[in-house]
Formats: C-alpha cells, sequence, structure tokens
C-alpha cells in the first residue's frame, strides 16, 4: 500500500468521524428535548441547533487531526486511539462552550445535552473506529491495501521485524523479499531472498514492492545511496530503522541541528516536564503521608526502645541518580556484631565472622540475605514481613533524595553486580517501590530484578507509576515476597 492508500484511509475516517459527531449530538439532543419533561434551559430549536453543529463539526475534526487521531501512528495502536479520542471529545465541548461564550448565545438548550453529547461522541467514535479497524483488518486478509515490503539488513532486527509483519492480517504488510545472510530468513515466512541487495533491487518492479526497510548501513556509502535512489525514483516508502538497540530505550528526538537531521538519544524518558511532575508529585504525597502517618511513627519507635533496643533508625549509605550517594533511613531491624560498621556491612564477611560460612556462601552466591539470618529479631522480623521498616523512606522522598517509584537504591558494593548497567539504571532516581517489588519482591534474583529495574528505567510513564503505587499496595497487604 502506497502513501496515496493511507491519505483515503484517513479521509475516509474524517468523513465517518463528522457523520458520527453529528449522529451523537442529534441523539443528545433528542434525549434531552423529547424524552425527559424536565423545564429547559432555554428553547433552543433543533434546526438552530443541527445548524449550529454543523458550522462547528470543521473545527472538531481540526482538533482530532492536531491529535493525530488519522495519523496510521494512531489509528493502528487502538488504546493510544482511544485515549486521543477521549482528549479530543472533552476538548471539542470545551470548544462548544468557549463558542457559546465568545458569541453570547446558547447552543445547548440543557445541560445534560452537553453531558449526553460528551459521553455518546466518545462511545460512538470508539465504536465507529472499532469497525473501521475489523473492515481494515479484513481487507488485509484478501491483500487489499497492504504494503509489499523488501527487508535489507543482517542484523537480528531484520529477522525480528519479518517475523513480527508476516501475519498480514494484523500488520499490513507483505514480506516479500529479504535481503541479507540466510540465517536471517525466519521460520515460516515464505519470501525471496537475495544475498545482496543490489540483487533485491533489480527485482523491485517484478515483485511490485511498495516499501523497502533497511536496518544496516553498509560501510560503502554508494550502497546506501543505491537503495535509497531506487525507493525514491519508483516512489515507494524507504525506511531506515538502526540495529543498535541503544535506539530503542529512554526517549529519542529528532530535530535539525547545522542543516543536518539529528537524532538525539536519552537514556529515559524522565526528562523535561516529566522530571517536573513526578518531583512534584512525589513532594505532594510524601508530605501529606508524613502528616497522617506521624502517630504510626511515634508508636513504632516506642516499639522499637521497647522490643529491639539500640538506635530506632537505621541509616545507610546507598546509590540513587547519577550513581550520587544518599543516606537511606528505614527502621532498625537488624543487630550487628561489634566492629561492624552498620552504614556499610559486608555481609559476607559479618556471617564468617559469626561462624556462618553457609550464610556467607549463600548471600555471595544470590546477593541477598538468607531467610534465617541470625542478625534479624523478632521485632526486627515483624517490620519487615510488614514493610513497615521502609516507611520512614518518605522522609527521603519528601527531601528529593529517593522518589515514590525507581529502581532499588543499590549499596556501593553492588555496583560491580550490575554488569556494566549500573549508569542507565541511575539515568533515573531510585524508589521507594519500582517493579521488583510488584513482581516477586524478594523472590526475584538479583540480575531479574536489575532487569526489571532498566525495563522501568527506559520506558517510564507517569501513568506506569501510579499502577506501581497501587500494586504496592496490594502487594504489601498480601505480603507476597517480604522476607
Amino acid at each position: 500500500m502506497r502513501r496515496h492508500n493511507s491519505k483515503v484511509y484517513s479521509l475516509i475516517l474524517i468523513l465517518i468521524d463528522a457523520l458520527v459527531l453529528i449522529s451523537a449530538f442529534s441523539i443528545a439532543y433528542v434525549a434531552r428535548v423529547q424524552f425527559d419533561q424536565r423545564p429547559l434551559l432555554q428553547e433552543v430549536y433543533a434546526f438552530d441547533y443541527l445548524l449550529s453543529f454543523l458550522v462547528i463539526v470543521p473545527f472538531w475534526i481540526l482538533i482530532f487531526a492536531l491529535l493525530g487521531l488519522y495519523s496510521p501512528r494512531t489509528y493502528t495502536r487502538r488504546l493510544v486511539e482511544w485515549g486521543k479520542i477521549a482528549v479530543g471529545v472533552f476538548i471539542g465541548i470545551l470548544f462548544i462552550i468557549g463558542w457559546e461564550y465568545a458569541l453570547d448565545r446558547t447552543l445547548f438548550p440543557a445541560r445534560l445535552v452537553a453531558v449526553y453529547a460528551l459521553v455518546g461522541s466518545f462511545l460512538l467514535i470508539v465504536l465507529e473506529r472499532e469497525v473501521m479497524r475489523a473492515i481494515r483488518t479484513a481487507m488485509f486478509k484478501y491483500g487489499k491495501g497492504t504494503r509489499r515490503v523488501l527487508i535489507i539488513g543482517s542484523s537480528s532486527i531484520a529477522k525480528d521485524l519479518a517475523s513480527s509483519l508476516a501475519d498480514t492480517r494484523k500488520s499490513g504488510y507483505e514480506v516479500v523479499a529479504i535481503a541479507g545472510p540466510k540465517q536471517m530468513m525466519p521460520d515460516g515466512v515464505h519470501a525471496h531472498r537475495y544475498s545482496r541487495p543490489e540483487e533485491a533491487l533489480k527485482h523491485l518492479d517484478v515483485n511490485n514492492i511498495t516499501a523497502i526497510i533497511q536496518t544496516d548501513l553498509y560501510e560503502d556509502g554508494e550502497r546506501n545511496q543505491k537503495i535509497l535512489a531506487a525507493a525514491q525514483t519508483r516512489h515507494i516508502d524507504y525506511s531506515f530503522i538502526p540495529a543498535e538497540s541503544e535506539f530503542y530505550s529512554g526517549k529519542n528526538t529528532v530535530d535539525v541541528f547545522l542543516g543536518y537531521p539529528m537524532i538525539t538519544v536519552y537514556q529515559t524518558p524522565l526528562v523535561g516536564w516529566g522530571s517536573i511532575l513526578k518531583r512534584v508529585f512525589d513532594f505532594i504525597v510524601s508530605l501529606i503521608a508524613v502528616i497522617l502517618l506521624s502517630p504510626l511513627f511515634i508508636v513504632l519507635a516506642i516499639l522499637q526502645k521497647l522490643l529491639n533496643p539500640g538506635t530506632v533508625f537505621y541509616v545507610n549509605q546507598r546509590l540513587s541518580r547519577f550513581s550520587e550517594p544518599v543516606k537511606l533511613l528505614k527502621f532498625r531491624t537488624m543487630t550487628h556484631l561489634p566492629g561492624f560498621d552498620s552504614s556499610n556491612v559486608d555481609d559476607a564477611a559479618e556471617y564468617r565472622a559469626m561462624g556462618r560460612e553457609d550464610l556467607a556462601l549463600e548471600y555471595e552466591r544470590t546477593n541477598k540475605a538468607p531467610e534465617n539470618d541470625p542478625r534479624i529479631p523478632p521485632f526486627g522480623r515483624f517490620l519487615r514481613r510488614t514493610s513497615l521498616d521502609e516507611l520512614p523512606q518518605i522522609f527521603n522522598v519528601l527531601r528529593g533524595d529517593l522518589s515514590l517509584v525507581g529502581p532499588r537504591p543499590i549499596l556501593p558494593q553492588e555496583v560491580k553486580y550490575t554488569k556494566g548497567k549500573a549508569a542507565l539504571l541511575h539515568s533515573v532516581k531510585s524508589g521507594v517501590t519500582g517493579l521488583w517489588q510488584v513482581s516477586g519482591r524478594s523472590e526475584l534474583s538479583f540480575e531479574e530484578r536489575i532487569e526489571l529495574e532498566l525495563f522501568y528505567a527506559q520506558n517510564w510513564s507517569f501513568l506506569l507509576d501510579i499502577k506501581i503505587l497501587f500494586k504496592t499496595v496490594l502487594v504489601v497487604i498480601r505480603g507476597r515476597g517480604a522476607k
């Protein structure tokens, strides 16, 4: 499918969206005026109501267009599309209310008409888009509107693309040819294979190729130019997908620098306004938590003095964002041997000093304190089992040392176990809770925790933070994985 087909599909969506909006507002008017006997805010005749809305519809469609609802990047992704429809409908209603104010003219005969129109527009447009998606998928099944693609590359990315695009009904692509090594041909993909891209370019017309995807740049610049020129002279789509994995994580921006297109790769999406929003959210929530939990802090501090004599709090140096040291605050749950500094304990050495070589070996193997750690008294086990020992970290969040959600703040001596991933892991601020806590907590291995935390750093979103916070509450209540 050439770009022309995408434009035709977008035009069809525009026309149908306009009809659906008109239908939604007509239904809203009839539902309130005809079937509800309560007095109206103002008498608005059906003809005047419909005529006013016909004038507004083009502006509403423009709002949808500005939100990207007619772009393939949106209508091929269901949840993204639904979210933008919700935003577009809400802005459209606000636009109408602003229109009423600017013209000093009432368009809605009653407030409920606006409510009905808001809900009805969203539901009907979502339904319409789902019907259109089903029709589009059915067309792909019969080879209508698909793109016949040539994939050029010798990396695993090329093979993965071919496998992902193989299901034409979902992708809208037909993998017709692959230019690369034989091992790049995925199982189940029936396509022409060419060992060199030059051979594949000779058969573009024979194979009726309508799109080229290249995943590797060749050292010889002329080869790259030939591929691009072949696409341009035939007016077919050309896309370049970098084979380096660094381009698929974090946040990437494309800009023009000194007349040249420049891709800027950030380690994490948590930059700019996202980091500001996260910090404001952390401050407000932690401040409220400190106020509400003050009585509990006092009770736990008294019990700590009575049942676990010694210092109430445990202050430990950990590494947070940019590997900067922070002083982590927790309720003390351990009693250490004399001579061992509780702020920077070498657990294996302390176990050996206790004559527990078995525990030392277990710690060195798993990088976790064992279940039967003899340093933890009964009250300390209670604090750990209920996760109450971590409550003082709210003060770390309030101060800005930690975030509510983020990677686990690691010990300085644990950096060697991260296998060079500490820089990426610390591209965001460490958190009181995180993916590792809602995905198994202490039951996960150290390597599994690191992978989860790297995923969080590279795929942060505010919605992800909210989900993790809610899941954390459920995990703590159930006591799953705590120790």
